[in-house]
């Protein structure tokens, strides 16, 4: 029962904050997601070490209830956690409780309503990594959009209509590629009798569908595959389909872009794992190569990007997309270190990105401009936040001793030895040059705006950022150095829930 009350808390919360007066939103919103947050702590410390959700029928805080018939199958609410969604869930639920601490500078209208929809996103993405029915599953992941639709559209930037209506379109037409191509998978499979994810995968790996649509079992597996790898790899996302990002991030409040960047993207990158990566390993065999390259284009080609901009916002957006580019390339290369490596991306990556954004809203709200080219000398006027954004930005780039090191060094170790792939050194090698490029576009911006003699373009009096905003950045980056002093405190647990996919697949 304890994942029902996690996100009965956090539900329940987000209808109180709704209704709250204005004045004490923010501070009763806050106060609520400390409770999601100490328990999934809770649940993280009390973990018994379990495998893979969907393969060993090992699962942790499992619940499982018949909950409707459709024709002759059964969609029940089953929930339960190991150890890829749980470092996740803890994710999700410190990021919220940090976002809304970053949210008392800036938002100053709609507050109740603003730190509501925060909650509202915060409880389903907890559905969203513990969900084990498809259905249920879908509802979770379809109820994110909303919110995140309502924040960038309401409390966005001078475009925010149109980059709203863009994230919307894409992702949700995505999703019922997505949606489509599963439900034709679970028709195909013909002796499954409900979308229990652990039924579906075992009918899988046991033999998997007999075809549909004309299509033979293995093109129809193929057909699926594909479909849900595209339908996925937008919500990520992978280059060519990651056109929305930008647009989003520049146009969101900066609590809203600290959630898109932190969990929402890893949302697509947790289903490839559990869907495609762990569902299709013949396809993933077939596939590799194309895979992995779309994974490098999106290492380099982001990276490209985020040097090309002046706009901070867009540097740090552009650079989510290089970042995935790693995760996509530590998936495909179906090792050990290479898949475990990923997720442990997945979970530093949304600790640096919040920092990131959190550290440019700070840059923001103290000199209403984003551009590097009309601001310098930050660092006499904010020595705190300017010191934490350039010990985040060198997480970025890989410095030992911080999260973002041990997630490249652990994709790179496995894909660069993968029996799977196919010229693994030459994808290893062009994957790591992007950080060169990486550090090349982060140096530059911190140069430009932190460092010199100070100047700004706007007529603002730049000072010392407020201590509730420094203070969320802290924890952050102290999260980002223990998690690369320690790696093994989650690095473990996503082994185990790792290893019964690579066995699973006799690949």
């Amino acid at each position: 029962m304890m994942i029902e009350i996690l996100i009965a808390v956090t539900l329940v919360g987000a209808l109180v904050t709704f209704v709250a007066p204005n004045r004490i939103a923010g501070k009763l919103a806050f106060a609520i997601s400390l409770v999601p947050a100490a328990l999934s702590l809770w649940l993280f410390a009390a973990f018994d070490g379990s495998g893979n959700a969907l393969l060993d029928g090992e699962l942790a805080f499992e619940s499982r209830v018949p909950w409707i018939e459709l024709g002759d199958y059964t969609i029940s609410w089953f929930v339960g956690l190991d150890g890829i969604s749980l470092p996740l869930v803890v994710l999700t639920t410190i990021l919220c409780t940090l976002a809304i601490v970053s949210s008392w500078t800036p938002i100053d209208e709609r507050e109740s309503q603003f730190y509501g929809l925060i909650l509202f996103i915060e409880a389903n993405l907890i559905g969203v990594f513990t969900a084990l029915d498809f259905f249920l599953w879908f509802v979770f992941w379809e109820a994110v959009l909303i919110p995140m639709y309502l924040l960038i559209g309401i409390w966005g930037g001078p475009r925010r209509k149109y980059a709203a209506i863009k994230f919307f379109v894409y992702t949700n037409v995505a999703s019922l590629v997505m949606f489509g191509a599963f439900i034709a998978l679970v028709f195909g499979l013909g002796d499954v009798t409900s979308f229990a994810l652990p039924e579906i995968t075992t009918a899988m790996l046991e033999g998997g569908p007999d075809g549909l649509f004309g299509l033979s079992g293995t093109a129809f597996a193929s057909a699926v595959f594909v479909a849900m790898f595209l339908g996925f790899a937008v919500k990520v996302p992978v280059v060519p389909f990651h056109t929305w990002l930008p647009d989003a991030h520049v146009e969101a409040p900066t609590p809203a872009s600290v959630l898109l960047a932190g969990v929402l993207l890893k949302m697509g990158t947790y289903a490839l794992l559990r869907f495609n990566f762990t569902m299709f390993p013949e396809q993933v065999e077939a596939y590799a190569i194309p895979i992995a390259a779309i994974a490098v284009i999106s290492v380099i080609y982001g990276a490209m990007l985020a040097l090309a901009q002046t706009d901070l916002k867009r540097i740090v957006a552009y650079s989510s997309v290089s970042s995935m580019g790693y995760v996509i390339l530590g998936l495909v290369a179906y090792t050990q270190f290479g898949v475990g490596g990923a997720t442990f991306q997945m979970v530093s990556h949304g600790l640096i990105s919040g920092l990131m954004f959190m550290a440019v809203g700070v840059i923001y709200n103290a000199t209403h401009t984003r551009m590097v080219t009309d601001m310098s000398g930050l660092a006499d006027r904010m020595p705190i936040a300017v010191g934490v954004l350039v010990a985040g930005a060198f997480g970025y780039m890989g410095l030992p001793l911080m999260s973002g090191f041990a997630a490249e060094y652990f994709i790179f170790f496995g894909a660069f030895g993968s029996d799977l792939l196919e010229y693994s050194p030459l994808f290893t090698g062009l994957a790591m040059f992007g950080i060169v490029i990486v550090a090349g576009y982060l140096l530059f911006a911190m140069q430009r705006t932190v460092f010199g003699p100070y100047r700004l373009e706007t007529d603002y009096d730049v000072g010392r950022a407020p201590v509730h905003d420094v203070a969320s950045m802290v924890v952050l980056l102290g999260l980002i150095i223990v998690l690369g002093v320690a790696p093994d405190l989650i690095f473990d647990m996503i082994t185990d829930a790792v290893d019964p996919i690579l066995q699973g697949g006799d690949l």
